[in-house]
């Protein structure tokens, strides 16, 4: 499969931010699991854990945010979009799953909406909840 370019004025496309989230996170968790190894059998020293902990965190929390952004640009499915979510537990699944979507071309060049784009949607759906909660008001 080719890859997808457009023109987003800078703003990386629902594929490319879904694919750099899943890979940081697989990187962060192998720093992760090296710096367990070092503070539990090597050396016993926690620096590995303490650096690694935190940015893992983040950015496990950036994949699964980047996942829900994405999800309706990319036209997943309801077991898709649970895959991806599990994906993200176990130590490297994010990559496993980044291959396997992009293999099975769930991360094809349909998705033609940019990060900001989703973000702008999802802003305007809450925007239009909550008038119509106010509306509904007695």
């Amino acid at each position: 499969m080719s890859a997808v370019t457009i023109d987003t004025g800078g703003v990386p496309n629902a594929v490319t931010a879904f694919r750099i989230a899943a890979i940081a996170e697989a990187v962060s968790w192998t720093g992760l699991l090296v710096g367990m190894v070092f503070k539990y059998l090597v050396v016993g020293n926690d620096i590995g854990v303490t650096v690694f902990g935190p940015i893992h965190g983040g950015l496990f929390l950036l994949y699964l945010g980047v996942t829900a952004l994405v999800y309706r640009p990319l036209g997943w499915s309801i077991r898709t979009r649970v895959l991806a979510v599990v994906a993200s537990v176990p130590p490297l699944g994010t990559l496993v799953f980044e291959r396997w979507a992009w293999r099975t071309g769930r991360l094809s060049g349909n998705a033609r909406v940019s990060v900001a784009q989703a973000v702008t949607r999802l802003r305007r759906r809450t925007r239009r909840g909550a008038r119509s909660a106010q509306r509904r008001r007695p």
